[in-house]
């Protein structure tokens, strides 16, 4: 069993716009996961996401698969 603390971090490209989600990427090797929370509620919850889901999720974001806003 890891007890390593997540560091929490958000985007370079985070405008500070309050709108945004923290991760904790340095899970991801030790436990499997990318932790996500909302950066307005640090106490809130935390989901944790699977690895190959969150990859899969950024390599989608960066391909525009889901469509401009």
């Amino acid at each position: 069993m890891t007890t390593e603390s997540p560091r929490w971090f958000k985007s370079s490209y985070s405008s500070n716009g309050g709108q945004c989600v923290e991760i904790a990427a340095n899970l991801a090797v030790s436990r499997g996961v990318v932790p996500v929370r909302d950066s307005k509620d640090l106490r809130g919850p935390v989901l944790d996401i699977p690895t190959h889901a969150f990859t899969s999720f950024v390599t989608g974001v960066k391909a525009a698969e889901f469509g401009a806003i």
